[in-house]
């Protein structure tokens, strides 16, 4: 495909991408064309202005710098050069500090202001865009003194600076566990082929693909206990430092601002609006799922001390997801392993491409192997690329990378990336949109195909969710496009989706063994859905807790915060479990930069969305008219409203909890 055909197809041009060494001049020229676009804006006479030349010009300018800048920011995160990678977090840092000096331009500020005291009569997402700016230019501090806000703009580049590091110290982790074959009992051969070996040791890495299945497999219990107690001090000491460092500042800042604390600062955004919201929240949740708990937690206790022989075994967060196995496979019938030749990766794709097909009427066109007629070359071999397009209309309506087995020096969980947002260009065309999704499957080997767990296949449809928000995202204004929601409803879509994997309906279609093409047995579905609540409850604070600690963190006055401390005190807070001395789990813990005082919106979100797929089992799971409705009330709307009222329009009433609570498999009457 030629790169004319390209720009006919794809409006908005191609993601960009430099090379390392030119990436430091291109981000300066990236942010001197934005710098000439803020001088045109506050040039502007004030008798002159309109939202055109004022408010959709700044998104303009914001929009042609992420799209300049964005793919290079993103690569810092995959790609397996570690110049590319150094580059991304410079340009990272740049455009970081460049931001928090552009909320604060006085310039541009007495623009927008003098633009609003016109009192324009706006609607819709130029309502929002003018509200969110007179709003986040007093959260920048441009109420404050000069002399304050230039403090606070020092603050603020630090903190920038300290989750730059503390997200770097993550990702050059090398954190390994050295153990002999014994200490491998219970692993398959083909695992164990699979690791690094020296004179008989083998070496045991941190990604999920190795991590996981020691700790669903290991028959060991040292050896379990070894592997998650080194996975819970990723990043070490010195991210501890940083980290405790970094909530100092945020807490300044936040008081600088005339807020109690950092939580509420980050929460006002959100739909929570403050930290007593989100306390409320948990403090009417966490009895429910208690009871829950304590059901599971004698349960996997009776089942290691069965298993053991040991009357007065105790339960480890170690010995979860391994006695999560046998129960799953002497209770239910139900092999992890066995379910696994169902979901080969590819089988997976066209599942997830069926599905979001049959909702919402749109087809995917794989362009890998030609790549760079859409974009830079394909940072690695594994890399796909793919262009949706409207079934009816042929019309391309996005494309996205798939980037998805883990290697040294890529990010280590899973997550969506938004390259370029939804945008209706002067030209009146949509910029098209581009998503990247990263996850960590097991590679596939030369005689077996990448096989996903069942988790694994709820991850991948997870971070699809978010892909194909990005994607079906249909906004005038990039600054409200896709994924920029509140922050607490962000995962909703996300979380919705991955419903579909639970369906028997849906797995009697999609799942086929890898090598035969059968269909999965109808007795393992059952055995699974039966299944599906299996520590539901413990699971569930496990989410509490690490929203819990989140949210501590960022409430104490002043910010001094022993964060190991206060997350041993919590885990035997909130979870049955002892607490582990020996672990630091915050130092790893990549939400805290970005995602700060938001991880509670993990479970908020997910009432939401247990909520809205009630339409779904009620038309139908592969419904057009419910996929059509969904896509026009909430995925096409981005960030346009506000997100409550979107689900109270979507629902046609207020949210509910029921469906949350059933979904976790909790009795919606046990608060009563």
């Amino acid at each position: 495909m030629t790169n004319s055909t390209f720009g006919q197809e794809l409006p908005g041009g191609k993601p960009v991408s430099v090379p390392a060494d030119q990436v430091a001049d291109h981000i300066d020229r990236s942010l001197a064309n934005a710098d000439a676009e803020i001088a045109v804006i506050v040039a502007v006479p004030n008798d002159q202005r309109n939202f055109d030349n004022t408010v959709g010009a700044i998104d303009d300018l914001l929009n042609e710098l992420e799209n300049e800048t964005n793919m290079t920011q993103f690569l810092s995160y995959v790609s397996p050069d570690t110049d590319v990678q150094a580059a991304g977090r410079m340009a990272i840092e740049k455009i970081d500090a460049w931001m928090i000096d552009f909320g604060k331009n006085e310039d541009l500020y007495h623009a927008v202001k003098a633009y609003a005291a016109t009192n324009p009569q706006l609607e819709g997402e130029q309502a929002r865009l003018l509200s969110d700016a007179i709003r986040d230019y007093r959260r920048a501090g441009m109420d404050l003194s000069p002399e304050d806000r230039a403090k606070l703009t020092d603050v603020q580049k630090q903190i920038a600076k300290l989750a730059q590091q503390f997200d770097t110290n993550i990702l050059e982790d090398e954190t390994t566990v050295l153990l002999t074959r014994d200490e491998l009992a219970g692993m398959d051969d083909e695992f164990i082929d699979g690791l690094k070996e020296s004179n008989g040791v083998y070496v045991i890495t941190l990604d999920y693909p190795t991590f996981g299945p020691l700790l669903d497999y290991a028959d060991d219990e040292t050896t379990r206990q070894k592997v998650w107690t080194a996975y819970k001090r990723r990043g070490g000491s010195k991210n501890v430092q940083v980290l405790e460092n970094m909530l100092k500042l945020r807490a300044q800042a936040a008081e600088m601002l005339g807020y109690q604390n950092a939580a509420d600062y980050e929460t006002e955004v959100r739909m929570s609006k403050n930290a007593e919201r989100v306390a409320e929240f948990y403090a009417g949740l966490r009895p429910i799922v208690r009871k829950k708990a304590e059901q599971d937690w004698n349960e996997f206790t009776q089942v290691k001390r069965d298993h053991t022989g040991d009357p007065n075994a105790v339960l480890r967060p170690w010995d979860f997801s391994y006695y999560m196995g046998k129960l799953q496979q002497g209770k239910y019938a139900v092999d992890s392993k066995e379910v696994q030749q169902y979901f080969p990766i590819d089988g997976a794709m066209e599942t997830i491409f069926s599905i979001n097909n049959k909702l919402f009427g749109v087809v995917f066109e794989e362009v890998t192997d030609q790549a760079t007629a859409y974009g830079p070359a394909l940072w690695h071999e594994d890399v796909r690329l793919f262009l949706v397009k409207d079934e009816a209309s042929g019309e391309t309506l996005g494309m996205f990378y798939l980037d998805l087995h883990p290697r040294q020096g890529k990010y280590g969980h899973a997550a969506q990336w938004g390259v370029r947002q939804s945008k209706t260009l002067s030209s009146g065309e949509r910029q098209v949109p581009v998503a990247a999704l990263v996850c960590n499957f097991t590679k596939p080997t030369a005689d077996k195909p990448s096989l996903l767990t069942h988790d694994e296949m709820q991850t991948f449809l997870h971070e699809f969710g978010h892909g194909i928000h990005t994607i079906l995202s249909n906004t005038q204004y990039a600054s409200l496009g896709g994924t920029n929601v509140e922050r607490d409803f962000v995962e909703a879509p996300s979380q919705m989706l991955e419903n579909w994997v639970w369906e028997p309906e849906i797995l009697a279609i999609y799942a086929r063994h890898y090598e035969t093409g059968e269909p999965i047995p109808p007795a393992l579905v059952e055995g699974m859905i039966a299944a599906k609540n299996l520590g539901s409850g413990m699971l569930a604070e496990h989410q509490i807790y690490y929203g819990m600690v989140d949210q501590a963190y960022h409430n104490v006055p002043g910010g001094e915060v022993d964060t190991t401390q206060l997350g041993l005190d919590l885990f035997e807070d909130v979870e049955l479990y002892e607490a582990i001395p020996t672990t630091r789990f915050q130092a790893g813990f990549g939400h805290l930069t970005g995602y700060q005082a938001g991880y509670y919106g993990y479970l908020w979100s997910l009432v939401f969305a247990q909520d809205m797929y009630e339409r779904f089992r009620e038309l139908g799971l592969l419904s057009p008219d419910a996929g059509d409705y969904y896509r026009q009330m909430i995925l096409s709307r981005g960030g346009s409203q506000d997100a409550m009222d979107m689900v109270v329009e979507y629902l046609g009433r207020d949210p509910r909890m029921d469906a949350f609570l059933i979904h976790l498999g909790l009795d919606p009457q046990m608060d009563q």
